[in-house]
């Protein structure tokens, strides 16, 4: 049996997403054993899902499946889910859709391995019980978005940090002024600020420092580190890799 694998994400102009989803494709192709493995973007930049998908079906596989590669199951993932799956009545291979990246303990773990790196990058050696957690995200008008985020919050609270909170840089609310001020009002000794996006794009770069520097200089926090985005980890792998097998069984 001839079997593929079409990882759809949201998209982003800046290419260090290409080059993170190349990463991840050529490990997922070499671990899962994957006659063909590609990815495409919903939105922002090509190759959109009408070019990723008809490539990937002229693979000649038996099955493909299909990962939305999002970190919220909202309204994004149901558009992706939603073209891919017209393609259904368009050919023999047989289509599988896997769950986004959310709502699993990796996301925790990934959080968690993120701020004990950004810790030691700064010379913060603080026990979990002594260090607070702000993860920023990027917001949506989904409800399931602020459910995800919650679930990596509650994650990180119950692996011992002595507060763990989420805010978000644009549409909900917290916002990263609200974020941060809750932040201080505890008196954190050290304060980790976790990225909660896959790639390093605009927002990583350049968008949230434009509401973070100008609230972390009002708020007082003697010791700030600040974790790099989540990017193509081990953890990530693996959990594509099982999302996939959660489908790929179900036959």
């Amino acid at each position: 049996m001839r079997r593929g694998m079409l990882i759809i994400d949201r998209g982003s102009r800046q290419r260090e997403a290409g080059e993170e989803l190349e990463k991840i494709c050529g490990a997922i192709e070499e671990r899962g054993m994957y006659d063909y493995v590609g990815y495409c973007f919903l939105e922002v930049e090509p190759p959109f899902i009408e070019d990723g998908l008809p490539k990937a079906l002229g693979q000649d596989l038996d099955q493909l499946t299909i990962v939305p590669y999002f970190l919220y199951p909202g309204r994004k993932v149901k558009a992706a889910v939603t073209e891919a799956m017209t393609y259904q009545a368009k050919t023999r291979t047989k289509l599988h859709v896997t769950r986004s990246m959310s709502m699993h303990p990796a996301m925790v773990e990934l959080a968690d391995a993120r701020v004990r790196d950004a810790l030691a990058g700064g010379g913060v050696e603080l026990p979990r019980e002594r260090t607070d957690v702000l993860v920023i995200g990027h917001g949506s008008k989904d409800p399931n978005a602020q459910m995800a985020l919650r679930y990596v919050t509650d994650g990180l609270a119950g692996l011992g940090y002595r507060n763990a909170s989420h805010c978000f840089l644009e549409i909900e609310q917290p916002d990263i002024a609200a974020g941060v001020a809750a932040c201080a009002a505890e008196n954190p000794e050290a304060l980790a600020i976790v990225f909660y996006f896959l790639h390093e794009g605009a927002h990583v770069k350049t968008d949230i420092y434009g509401d973070l520097n100008p609230a972390l200089e009002g708020a007082g926090i003697g010791r700030v580190c600040i974790t790099r985005h989540l990017g193509a980890d081990e953890k990530m792998i693996d959990l594509v890799l099982e999302r996939a097998g959660e489908v790929e069984g179900a036959d």
